[in-house]
């Protein structure tokens, strides 16, 4: 009884100390990965989350499965594996052998130690799915652009003087954006390795900068007309003119340091450093104000479906994981137990 009273306490304080910093649809949208700061990966069944049949036990993980020593801190799906990162190699794993429940390492990406910032520790990556081209980001400041077929480093793009924190691909042109705790984000041509093409440093920009004076930047996403750039963090979250290299619009959310920000639509959905989901028109007002179960929320991962069948998922400082089908308001929280 002792043994399994003392294993349920460390559940719990497991539970409480719990940070999940990643999440991961399968493409067909039917399972979700979520990655959380003990390295441990959990998969659930989101079709049978979201069917009318759905119970207590469809919203736990039909799996669970450890990744790193230490956190999961990005991943990214193709058809065939999951992409895991965080310190350390980044490790694929086949969506196959993950549902048998019989994950293992098919390879393994290297990524170069470097001592004198943050080692080989990665916080972003993003997949371009024309080449199946990766590209991640980290601790030692530099973008890699890694050959899948080949599992090599091809590119390096070089230039910032901080952890990177985020990266988004532009749609229709060769060129990827990073946003890092030095304050910038960068613009690459992907085609060819070496110096950022453009620059912008929000904390330089009276309208972004906020009391605080913190400089870093913890989200960055190109819209889908690769028009406009959203970024945010210590400064304001706000949208860019990428012609100009101008902010437009600034968000009035002052207490809420941005960590992730996608464009849906015609709006802007935000998530940070207080439990709720922001979303935002484009002029700058604030639509929608969505309560979250965690009070700080590091990531939002949305799977465009077909149709109706969109679904928003938001993780943070929780063992929960929050789904909207609706974007305007919780319909049920998954739970990493």
């Amino acid at each position: 009884m002792s043994i399994n009273y003392e294993t349920q306490v460390q559940e719990e304080l497991k539970k409480q100390n719990m940070n999940i910093f990643a999440q991961s649809f399968s493409t067909d949208g039917k399972y979700l990965a979520t990655g959380n700061n003990f390295g441990i990966v959990a998969i659930y069944h989101m079709s049978g989350a979201l069917s009318s049949s759905a119970n207590e036990s469809s919203f736990k993980p039909i799996f669970k499965f450890k990744v790193f020593d230490g956190a999961v801190y990005t991943m990214v799906s193709t058809d065939s594996v999951l992409i895991c990162a965080g310190w350390g190699d980044i490790k694929a794993y086949k969506w196959t052998d993950i549902l048998q429940k019989e994950p293992k390492v098919v390879w393994l990406l290297r990524v170069p130690h470097l001592d004198n910032l943050g080692g080989n520790e990665t916080n972003a990556m993003v997949l371009n799915p024309k080449d199946q081209t990766l590209y991640s980001g980290g601790g030692d400041g530099i973008v890699y652009s890694w050959d899948l077929e080949t599992g090599t480093n091809n590119r390096s793009y070089t230039g910032h003087k901080d952890y990177i924190q985020a990266l988004s691909l532009f749609h229709s042109s060769d060129q990827l954006a990073s946003a890092a705790e030095d304050g910038s984000v960068r613009i690459w041509d992907t085609r060819t390795p070496g110096q950022a093409v453009a620059l912008m440093e929000p904390f330089k920009n009276e309208e972004c900068s906020q009391a605080s004076n913190k400089r870093w930047l913890g989200c960055v996403q190109v819209s889908p007309s690769d028009d406009w750039l959203v970024c945010g963090g210590g400064p304001s979250l706000a949208l860019w003119h990428l012609r100009s290299l101008a902010p437009t619009t600034v968000f009035d959310a002052p207490q809420c340091h941005a960590y992730s920000a996608h464009f849906n639509e015609d709006t802007v959905i935000s998530a940070g450093s207080t439990p709720h989901v922001y979303h935002w028109n484009l002029s700058g007002s604030l639509k929608n104000q969505v309560p979250c179960s965690s009070t700080t929320i590091y990531n939002i991962e949305i799977h465009q479906g077909n149709g109706t069948s969109k679904v928003m998922c938001a993780s943070g400082s929780s063992s929960q994981v929050d789904v909207y089908t609706n974007f305007g308001y919780r319909a049920f929280s998954l739970e990493f137990s």
